[in-house]
């Protein structure tokens, strides 16, 4: 059974599935929606090499300015009818999400919705640090749930040359711990591992955060957008960083807590907690993707490597009633064909000539 309202995708007409509570729209691989990713902002104070380099995002680089971005409401609105078609989680990325004033309004907005069977979603959020010391409380006041923090290295030298940045490594550990001060618990760290910039950071990182509550993810450098220069031959696949750490910290292989998990999960064998491995290139999980994303202004993107997306904002400025939103979100998913990163290589794959950027998107 459908509803009656319908969405025109592609030439095709579809209908919004009806769903159970608890069920999913699904793509043409029987892919379910359940993850939502929302970049409040393009604007980052962190020029990440891998991301946001300043030769490309220097001072003369344009950002979108205020009224082209998706206001609170207008992000709610669309949160609210994602959970009616099967999202679960959510999470605030950028840019810096906490360069976008108020956040924490966002915040309680999004945390007061509630799934068709009653559940409150899984409400996060992944940023630099810089900025979080002084947000935590408020966040978490706010129904934040949990964070995760990037840190590419404890040298600060290394950290700085990584994030062209001036932050200390101590202001992003001393971040972490006024989050988990403040509830944002259980914390994760996301460490981006570049060859020959600083894989030989990896042991240092394991060492500092087993025993220490923290779930350290090492994400394999990826070719997201055209700006960071990506380069094969810079990637430290996920197996090799498991070696280099299995070498000193035995690690044991851990299942996956549900489908569509990003990271695959190793526990250290002497107690010492978990690390994940994010292998997008190496290992390519797009069978188990569950994601969508937002962008900043109001655009759907169905995967990380896409080359276009489908304007919400435009949609909803003309005055569409919730009907037609919810068609146009759910036919963008039942058309979903994309296997970026399990097509690599191929033929036909590097023809996204238009990749979105990272710095845009989000990870």
């Amino acid at each position: 059974m459908s509803r009656v309202i319908f969405h025109e995708q592609s030439g095709a007409m579809r209908p919004v599935p009806k769903l159970a509570p608890g069920e999913a729209v699904q793509d043409t691989y029987g892919r379910p929606m359940r993850d939502l990713r929302i970049s409040v902002t393009d604007r980052c104070n962190f020029r990440c090499r891998y991301c946001m380099p300043r030769e490309v995002y220097g001072p003369d680089h344009v950002f979108l300015p205020r009224s082209a971005l998706l206001t609170f409401e207008e992000i709610t609105r669309i949160v609210r009818i994602a959970l009616t078609l099967g999202i679960r989680k959510i999470r605030l990325t950028g840019g810096e999400p906490l360069m976008r004033k108020e956040l924490e309004v966002l915040v309680g907005m999004l945390s007061g919705l509630r799934t068709p069977d009653g559940m409150a979603p899984d409400l996060t959020m992944t940023t630099n640090g810089a900025l979080l010391a002084r947000k935590a409380k408020a966040l978490a006041a706010a129904g934040l749930q949990r964070v995760t923090v990037s840190l590419d290295a404890m040298d600060d030298a290394v950290f700085q040359r990584m994030s062209d940045s001036g932050v200390p490594v101590a202001d992003i550990l001393g971040a972490m711990d006024a989050a988990t001060e403040a509830g944002l618990t259980p914390l994760k760290v996301n460490m981006v591992v570049r060859r020959r910039m600083n894989d030989d950071q990896i042991l240092p990182m394991a060492r500092h955060f087993r025993h220490s509550g923290r779930v350290l993810r090492f994400i394999e450098y990826m070719d997201v957008g055209h700006s960071n220069g990506w380069r094969m031959d810079e990637v430290v696949t996920g197996a090799e960083i498991v070696q280099r750490i299995n070498a000193e910290f035995p690690l044991v292989p851990v299942q996956a807590h549900y489908r569509g998990e990003v990271a695959s999960r190793w526990a250290y064998a002497d107690g010492g907690g978990e690390i994940g491995l994010i292998t997008s290139v190496s290992q390519p999980f797009c069978g188990d993707c569950t994601r969508l994303r937002l962008s900043p202004e109001g655009k759907l993107f169905t995967c990380l490597f896409a080359d276009h997306g489908h304007d919400l904002r435009e949609l909803m400025r003309t005055g569409i009633g919730d009907d037609i939103l919810a068609a146009h979100l759910s036919g963008v998913w039942l058309g979903r064909t994309d296997r970026y990163s399990e097509q690599r290589g191929q033929a036909g794959a590097s023809g996204r000539d238009n990749k979105i950027e990272m710095s845009y998107i989000g990870g």
